[in-house]
């Protein structure tokens, strides 16, 4: 089972590596030292971890959409009809086309919390080769 340092997990979970360790200082996430002294987070531990729901928008919203992507919104663009939005949710950017009526009711502007939930039949997953310790 791969696993990874802190910093790793953090990039993975989208917070910051001293969220980490407060979840392991803690005992919320489990972490051994290597033989160099430095935390690792077990892969397997941080798939039921990041299963579990941590760092989730504590508004739970009922929805058959489960890939949710909480991020922060880094560009807006509107034109009469349309508006183009992106949000970067921790090293994921996501862009969504949608109304403009419906950005302005939901006040989307660089700078804004927002939650991009993706439901789609097509779902490619690439790797990379794998992570090793």
């Amino acid at each position: 089972m791969p696993t990874f340092q802190i910093r790793e997990a953090a990039d993975l979970l989208g917070v910051s590596a001293d969220t980490v360790r407060r979840w392991v200082d803690s005992g919320r996430l489990p972490a051994a030292r290597d033989a160099s002294g430095r935390r690792r987070v077990d892969g397997g531990e941080l798939a039921a971890f990041m299963r579990a729901g941590a760092g989730e928008d504590p508004v739970r919203h009922l929805s058959s959409a489960r890939n949710r992507f909480r991020g922060l919104v880094t560009d807006v663009v509107r034109d009469r009809v349309m508006a183009r939005v992106e949000i970067q949710a921790g090293p994921h950017r996501v862009v969504s086309l949608m109304s403009r009526e419906a950005a302005d009711e939901l006040g989307l502007d660089v700078g804004t919390v927002a939650t991009a939930v993706v439901k789609s039949t097509n779902v490619v997953v690439e790797t990379t080769g794998g992570h090793h310790a």
